[in-house]
């Protein structure tokens, strides 16, 4: 029989920990491979994005679709970028704004979960999408609506960032978790249902102020009519380059530029996206476990983490009517992907301790039990069966959007209202790699000349 603090143990551990035990046979990787996405890679590389979401449908509609059920979220971001890009303006916005709603039921849903539910592996649940892709979400849709002639539009998106208590303000609060029940922060439920109390440290997100969403803002406001708010937003902007975590470049010369334009003439800004921003990809931490079996003592576990896609584009120059000028860098979306995926990556990490914990000790209980009945070899039996179904039992989570890009860069000039032609030129050092040209440019001497060009090389 086993020793009673043993069996209370166990029975305490088997009650409250059932959603997490009924998952031990279960390979829980939804995401889809990297070879799924081969077609639709490949299309964007050439800038087909069109054929990219052709593609997309078609894998919709097979009997195994590349985006699952419960990664909806990347279903439509992704869908949402390449309408985006395809300059279908309209479209995007109902899908970006559809992954948007998704990603805030999901959050909803988080806040109100219990503590075992919360721990789950994430691979369990609807993929709640990234706290960079959220942000995203409205910078694209901004430029949807503004696309679409609404400079009202665009800058409610470009709000939902930057107000008080907007998404970039909530980053640092997003992830304080507290057990709906009893109030107890994610710590201190773990240290009383685990009984350890060194957890993994937490990371925290130095990311509070987006100079892309700062930038953009500034030009819908000046737009509008609304230097004050204008103004703000370019200071915002420059204080948002003083987080050396994310923006490890000056401040861009076309921002002042931009920002003091000569009366009686017209500005034609330029931003162009380049790359890719990194994906998700699946690698292994081992934890030491304070058990009693040796088998059990340590614990592999897959986990996400962030690997870049280089991009071939280090240099933009843009030809105005023959005026030559080289774009420069605004924003590394990289680097704000990598910074804000530091909170959810260290919550990750925490969730699968405490789930290794939970697991271990009712496999080590049973384990050293069939040792007192049955022997060691017995017991080694029972130790090493346990661990390998625990460690199937837990996989990666690798969805997440796929097609935003790495870099942001700006660029202006002033003119003369009237009709021009602009050549947009990709560079791989010396190496000319692309060409954009865009013909009949009106640029107004009122209102906003914004001319958007992606190329995700």
């Amino acid at each position: 029989m086993p020793r009673t603090d043993d069996k209370k143990t166990f029975l305490r551990l088997s009650k409250k920990s059932i959603l997490i035990f009924s998952f031990i046979f279960f390979l829980f990787s939804c995401a889809a491979t990297p070879a799924r996405f081969k077609e639709i890679d490949i299309a964007v590389e050439q800038a087909n994005f069109s054929t990219a979401i052709d593609a997309i449908v078609r894998g919709q509609e097979e009997k195994t679709p590349i985006y699952s059920e419960r990664n909806a979220v990347s279903l439509y971001l992704d869908k949402g970028l390449l309408e985006h890009y395809s300059g279908n303006y309209a479209n995007s916005s109902n899908d970006l704004q559809f992954a948007e709603r998704l990603i805030e039921e999901a959050y909803t849903k988080s806040v109100t979960e219990s503590f075992f539910s919360f721990i789950l592996n994430d691979n369990t649940k609807n993929y709640p999408g990234e706290d960079f892709e959220d942000i995203y979400i409205n910078v694209f849709n901004a430029l949807n609506y503004f696309n679409r002639g609404s400079i009202e539009g665009a800058l409610v998106e470009i709000r939902k960032l930057s107000s008080t208590s907007g998404k970039l303000e909530m980053l640092s609060r997003k992830y304080e978790y507290k057990d709906p029940k009893t109030g107890a922060s994610l710590d201190d439920m773990a240290k009383n249902e685990t009984g350890v109390s060194e957890l993994p440290a937490r990371k925290q997100v130095n990311f509070s102020n987006s100079a892309l969403a700062r930038y953009l803002g500034a030009l819908f406001y000046q737009s509008a009519g609304n230097t004050d708010a204008a103004r703000i937003e370019f200071e915002q902007l420059q204080r948002a380059f003083t987080n050396s975590n994310v923006y490890k470049h000056p401040i861009p010369l076309t921002v002042d530029a931009a920002r003091n334009v000569p009366a009686g003439k017209a500005r034609l800004n330029i931003i162009s996206f380049t790359g890719l921003s990194p994906v998700k990809q699946e690698t292994r931490i081992v934890f030491y476990l304070p058990f009693r079996h040796p088998i059990l003592r340590i614990a592999d576990f897959k986990l996400p983490v962030l690997q870049r896609r280089s991009s071939l584009i280090t240099r933009i120059e843009t030809i105005v009517n023959g005026n030559k000028f080289n774009l420069e860098l605004l924003e590394d979306m990289n680097a704000v992907v990598e910074e804000t995926f530091n909170a959810r990556s260290s919550i990750i990490i925490l969730k699968t301790f405490i789930r290794a914990i939970l697991k271990y000790t009712a496999a080590d209980i049973a384990a050293m039990e069939t040792v007192k009945q049955q022997g060691d070899m017995a017991g080694f039996l029972v130790a090493a069966a346990a661990r390998t179904a625990l460690e199937l039992s837990e996989g990666a989570d690798t969805r997440m959007s796929r097609y935003l890009p790495g870099k942001a860069y700006i660029g202006g000039v002033n003119l003369d209202p009237g009709t021009y032609s602009v050549i947009i030129n990709y560079y791989n050092g010396s190496n000319l790699i692309a060409s954009a040209e865009y013909m009949d440019v009106n640029v107004k001497l009122n209102g906003l000349n914004l001319l958007e060009s992606v190329n995700l090389k």
